[in-house]
């Protein structure tokens, strides 16, 4: 299994966050600016919801916009942080539904930002397959690099949830 921590040679974005479809974004806490140095993404009103799986102070949102925080590795889950991603998926489908601009962040915008947005898509029809491809199409080639996490998406959360919980 290969995680971000076994990967340091891995780039920072080139930018903040990407639309994955409409509404929905995936993004981190800092990206490759113009001048090749790393700059912070803050995130200000740009979005009516924020899910944080890695928080950052500083980094926003404002006051008033809605945000949800659950910190998780970017390596094997728990079946409770397996729950709280599902809840995040839930969250930003149900958020999509009504109209709303969500953004899903973590480190980087690649791992575990990911893993909620497939999930969010997969809640919405898309094979894990699919979602996985729209996420690399949109965020780029290292989008979804944790091998672990793919597999996660493969098998289904509700699955591996369960049978983390056996393990336990």
């Amino acid at each position: 299994m290969r995680t971000l921590g076994e990967q340091p040679d891995v780039p920072a974005p080139d930018s903040p966050w990407s639309e994955v479809v409409p509404g929905l974004w995936m993004g981190g806490h800092e990206f490759a600016g113009r001048s090749g140095g790393l700059e912070l993404a803050v995130v200000r009103d740009e979005f009516d919801l924020v899910l944080t799986l890695l928080r950052l102070p500083g980094h926003g949102p404002d006051a008033g916009v809605e945000h949800h925080v659950w910190p998780i590795p970017d390596g094997p889950l728990d079946g409770t942080q397996i729950a709280g991603v599902m809840r995040l998926a839930r969250a930003a489908d149900d958020a999509l539904e009504d109209g709303r601009r969500v953004l899903v962040r973590c480190y980087h915008g690649y791992n575990r930002s990911g893993l909620v947005v497939a999930h969010t898509l997969i809640r919405a029809g898309h094979p894990a397959d699919e979602a996985i491809r729209m996420i690399r199409a949109r965020r780029g080639p290292w989008a979804l690099h944790n091998r672990l996490f793919v597999e996660y998406l493969r098998a289904g959360l509700d699955t591996v949830r369960l049978l983390e919980e056996l393990a336990e």
